[in-house]
């Protein structure tokens, strides 16, 4: 027998007072969110992130909205008979592959978000790192280590960059203003091309440039989960670099929680790995009192 609806008129207001000390504590904050993963393909979690998203703006919250899209880009390249090559995980990217690249981000995901924003109510405003000289990308430079030989060697990823510079004047304006920026990870360089930048590293680098109180990390994973698979709720710097050494953080997790960490030493006041398979997973996070993953921030002084 299907489980019915039980709230009443009492227990939302009782939901609502109970979120209220966490609006406050929010209120005129700016929180930055890196969205991407599963939820951009699911039509039911698309529409609760989008609520989410506007209800913090309604709330006195100033969100900013990052997003990913490295699966659409493989699905357009291969539409487009644009063979993929990886180094090291990271795309190689050539000058056809980044047009596409730009084309996806910037233009069909970027706008599909923005329009599931503005549906709630909200209005959005599309961007990525050219618009007002908002972010300046350098070519990133990697070295991968041969698995047979066990030597290092750097290569070439092509128009893959990462964040120079930063100038937040046009973060500034919106955040005086009804507008969310839902950001495209896409940035020109000093030397006139156009880079595809990792958009974990591009949000961390947005979060740190306008000291964003949270910067949340919407995965596909829970969050940092101890040896017995239990969700830890909050680690220090210190403690989260420990349980990558004893062998509790491992595989795909390392990267995740030393993008935190370099987010944090950008000026980042806490950032969350939380799962993005979870509805309204945003609002659990910061408005209610166990939120809804891992918290990690800086050590105490």
């Amino acid at each position: 027998m299907a489980s019915k609806d039980i709230s009443t008129p009492a227990t939302e207001a009782a939901i609502l007072a109970d979120a209220l000390p966490y609006m406050q504590r929010y209120a005129g904050k700016t929180v930055v969110v890196k969205y991407g993963g599963h939820a951009m393909g699911d039509a039911a979690l698309g529409k609760a992130f989008a609520q989410d998203i506007a209800l913090l703006k309604q709330s006195g919250v100033n969100p900013v909205v990052v997003h990913g899209g490295g699966p659409q880009i493989g699905a357009m390249l291969d539409r487009m008979g644009i063979e993929s090559t990886f180094e090291g995980g990271l795309r190689v990217t050539d000058e056809k592959t980044v047009e596409i690249v730009e084309m996806v981000l910037a233009g069909s995901i970027n706008k599909e978000i923005v329009a599931l924003i503005n549906g709630q109510g909200a209005w959005a405003i599309g961007l990525c790192g050219k618009d007002g000289n908002l972010v300046f990308a350098e070519k990133a430079q990697r070295t991968v280590k041969d698995p047979d030989s066990n030597i290092e060697r750097i290569v070439d990823l092509g128009f893959v960059g990462e964040p120079a510079k930063v100038d937040r004047t046009l973060l500034d304006q919106l955040a005086t203003s009804r507008m969310i920026p839902v950001i495209a990870p896409v940035a020109p360089g000093r030397d006139g091309h156009t880079y595809n930048i990792n958009a974990d590293t591009f949000s961390g680098a947005i979060a740190g440039a306008v000291a964003a109180q949270r910067l949340l990390f919407l995965t596909d994973v829970p969050g940092v989960l101890d040896k017995n698979g239990a969700l830890i709720k909050e680690l220090t710097v210190s403690e989260a670099r420990d349980l990558i050494t004893d062998g509790t953080i491992s595989g795909g997790m390392i990267p995740k929680v030393e993008t935190c960490i370099a987010a944090l030493t950008r000026g980042v006041k806490g950032v969350v790995i939380l799962n993005g398979k979870t509805p309204h997973a945003v609002l659990l996070e910061l408005f209610t009192e166990h939120g809804a993953g891992t918290l990690i921030v800086h050590d105490p002084v």
